[in-house]
């Protein structure tokens, strides 16, 4: 049932239109994510198995990323449970940046370019250096686009 109401939820967002602040830029970057410290914590009794899943992104924004992803849970624990957060390591072209993030929607994914999951993150928290490095790749991403028009 759950999956039945987000996919309305989805349809309707289609309808309603975007609320989004940020303007979002189709890119595809490599991505690992990772659970919180706490989450990861409490799953450690699970040895040998991974605590990072690997993906990459369909688009990103100054404050979130849309990432696909071929599972949505690490170990035993969904990475989209309530007030869950994220650790997400963004490979932009310059090295990587580091990002605390909370899931807030996700969708599994059925149609032939992309299988998985797609997961909205909303960024909550990244150093300043990082910020400054991601917001400059946004920022040639702007100009890229418009220089295409």
């Amino acid at each position: 049932m759950p999956e039945f109401i987000r996919s309305i939820a989805g349809r309707l967002r289609e309808f309603v239109g975007n609320r989004r602040r940020a303007p979002r830029y189709r890119t595809r970057l490599e991505v690992e994510i990772a659970l919180s410290a706490s989450v990861a914590k409490a799953g450690a009794k699970m040895s040998g198995q991974s605590l990072k899943l690997t993906g990459y992104t369909r688009d990103i924004s100054a404050t979130g990323l849309a990432l696909i992803v071929q599972a949505i849970h690490i170990g035993g624990n969904y990475i989209t449970g309530d007030g869950r957060r994220v650790q997400i390591k963004l490979k932009l072209p310059g090295g990587p940046v580091e990002i605390e993030a909370t899931p807030v929607r996700y969708t599994p994914l059925e149609d032939a370019a992309d299988t998985g999951y797609l997961v909205g993150v909303q960024i909550e928290r990244m150093s300043n250096d990082d910020r400054e490095r991601f917001n400059a790749h946004i920022e040639t991403m702007n100009a890229a686009t418009l220089n295409d028009e």
